[in-house]
């Protein structure tokens, strides 16, 4: 008797259309793959809803999905997308698709077997968040022009933290840099000002869909 194995399938928070929100296709219309599930909890999170819930589906039937919507970049995301070994397929099938497909992963998990087609937006965790020990360093040797580092600070201690980071690590040589504030944690114009005064090589960026939206779900 043969046993017919299952397609690859994936459990998926939500499928949506917005504009990017980050990065540097921020302002793109962007389809949204929000995977299910995530090892850090950081504490400023804003996406917690995506810690459980959802559906499964097929790698098939998510393409087919994010098809409906009309837009060529394409956002893979989570909680912490590469959480579930059947990303690195999703997003290959993605690039087979012809989208420009990008991943924003928390950086505690290994890079090095994403599709080299998918730009990785890797969140490297600064101490306020609480999960700065699981930063998996060896992703840093991996990063490309292609790829983006991003910061999320708190405070006055992280952007040091960071600084100091940038500049052991020789960052801004690799790839694109992020500075983000914490909302309602860190003001973004003293962010701004600690940026320009030290004059470093990074992009300040506010998150567009919570200028527009808020935090609603979706969007």
């Amino acid at each position: 008797m043969t046993v017919r194995s299952r397609p690859p399938s994936l459990i998926v928070n939500e499928i949506f259309h917005s504009l990017q929100g980050e990065a540097s296709r921020i302002g793109l219309p962007t389809v949204f793959v929000r995977l299910t599930g995530c090892p850090l909890r950081c504490t400023w999170c804003d996406t917690e809803h995506a810690f459980s819930g959802g559906h499964r589906m097929s790698i098939a039937t998510i393409v087919e999905k994010v098809a409906e919507h009309g837009a060529r970049q394409v956002c893979v995301t989570g909680g912490e997308p590469l959480a579930q070994k059947n990303c690195l397929p999703l997003l290959t099938a993605l690039c087979d698709a012809g989208y420009d497909v990008s991943l924003e992963t928390s950086g505690a998990l290994d890079i090095a077997e994403v599709d080299s087609r998918v730009a990785r937006i890797v969140d490297l965790k600064a101490p306020g968040s609480g999960e700065c020990a699981r930063n998996h360093w060896q992703n840093i040797d991996l990063l490309t022009p292609r790829d983006e580092l991003k910061f999320v600070l708190a405070d006055r201690n992280d952007y040091e933290w960071a600084v100091t980071t940038i500049r052991e690590h020789q960052l801004d040589k690799r790839c694109p840099i992020l500075f983000s504030p914490v909302q309602d944690a860190l003001a973004p114009q003293e962010l701004a000002v600690w940026i320009l005064a030290d004059r470093l090589p990074v992009r300040f960026q506010l998150q567009l869909h919570k200028l527009l939206w808020g935090n609603m779900r979706g969007k």
